[in-house]
């Protein structure tokens, strides 16, 4: 067994740093838990740590979801098979959709082959497998189910990758219409907007609150658009850090789950893939402490992260999971709370799970397809508003001017 030395925090949040001999990192974590200690990182005694791939070279060389589907779903099957894994992995190096899955595959299938653990080698490449992914292959191959293991990655990431894809395609069409929306007006306001402007001045007409709004708006942007456009962008870098931040981050997800329409959809989408976690962790066996830490990293908003990190430590100490999660009624509704609870003391808590990981996915997904028919008409009268301000601006004076030559 391999010496690993490690970076964990105690129940105060103090980090504490050690040596220890363990199967795999997941075994080290599960020591560390019977110590009351979090694991944080661990690196093989003698190995150098892999480097950290570049922002730039994750964008150019990145593997989608999509392909990712491919690589389990196909390994699954050739598993099951009876196909040895290197040989398996072989196999998919070269069948892969993509340069990037294939230079991946091939590494694990020449790892496989030196002996390591696929669980290992998949630790090799942070950017491309995430956490929940490495620990549930981790627990396959302990408990000699790798094939099944697989199967339930494959459908977690179908599930997931189907979730967010309504949740994008929903939004697709708003986010173009505002974008275009602000694109034309800002041309009309910079380059024909003037045009029509000029004449007025040159008659000297009588301009009403509309029109002089509408020139003082093009004059800005003529001006000082250039001074607005380099303040807004500083403004943005600003904000980005500070929501990059954990206290930002929070505030942030804070504000976005009072809002009235986004809110209960950020809701959903997190209790979905919560639950829909906890179903496939607790399948493959791993502990409930491990599995709720590991779901808080998978989580994308900083209150249920907060919430499951909570309920984690309370775990270690012997408090039921409903109780800690009744404590935040805004991110989980009784429902929720009482169908774990049921889950709970019935023993059958990865059933219950997968149930309620299938309802909020329904939810969602009727919800995401009626927000366009919701979105659709407010756009349209915003638009509508914008361009009837922006034509009764133009038309009026010259409607006066008209007049006057009448």
């Amino acid at each position: 067994m391999p010496d690993f030395t490690y970076t964990a925090r105690n129940s105060e949040g103090a980090i504490v740093r050690g040596q220890k001999t363990a199967n795999n990192e997941t075994a080290l974590g599960e020591i560390l838990g019977l110590e009351g200690l979090t694991l944080t990182s661990a690196t093989v005694v003698g190995k150098v740590p892999s480097r950290k791939p570049s922002y730039w070279s994750q964008m150019f060389q990145r593997i989608s979801v999509v392909q990712k589907i491919f690589f389990t779903q196909n390994l699954s099957i050739m598993v099951k098979t009876g196909f040895p894994l290197s040989q398996a992995l072989k196999t998919l190096s070269q069948q892969a959709p993509s340069k990037p899955l294939r230079t991946v595959i091939g590494q694990l299938s020449q790892d496989v082959e030196s002996g390591i653990t696929m669980s290992q080698a998949l630790a090799k490449f942070p950017h491309v497998f995430s956490e929940l992914f490495i620990n549930m292959l981790s627990a396959g191959e302990q408990s000699g189910k790798l094939d099944e293991t697989l199967q339930r990655l494959t459908l977690q990431m179908k599930k997931d990758h189907a979730l967010m894809s309504k949740v994008r395609g929903a939004l697709t069409y708003p986010v173009i219409v505002v974008i275009a929306m602000f694109g034309i007006g800002i041309g009309m306001t910079i380059f024909v907007i003037p045009k029509l402007l000029s004449l007025f001045e040159q008659e000297n007409a009588t301009l009403p609150l509309a029109t002089k709004v509408l020139i003082a708006i093009s004059n800005f942007l003529i001006h000082r658009g250039v001074i607005a456009a380099g303040v807004l962008l500083v403004v943005v870098v600003l904000l980005q850090r500070f929501f990059q931040t954990e206290r930002g981050r929070f505030m942030l997800h804070r504000v976005l789950l009072r809002l009235p329409i986004v809110g209960p959809i950020i809701r959903k989408i997190n209790l979905a893939r919560f639950m829909r976690t906890l179903a496939s962790l607790l399948e493959t066996d791993i502990p409930i402490i491990q599995s709720f830490q590991i779901i808080a990293r998978t989580l994308g908003n900083a209150l249920y992260r907060r919430a499951i990190l909570t309920a984690a430590d309370d775990l270690k100490k012997g408090t039921a999971i409903v109780a800690t999660l009744e404590r935040y009624p805004h991110l989980f509704p009784p429902m929720v709370t009482q169908m774990i609870s049921v889950g709970e003391q019935s023993g059958t808590l990865d059933e219950v799970s997968g149930e309620i990981a299938v309802f909020f996915e329904e939810d969602v997904d009727q919800t995401m397809s009626t927000l366009s028919t919701v979105i659709e008409p407010v756009l349209m009268l915003v638009l509508g508003v914008a361009v009837a301000l922006m034509a009764v601006a133009i038309i009026m004076p010259i409607y006066s001017l008209t007049s006057q030559i009448s």
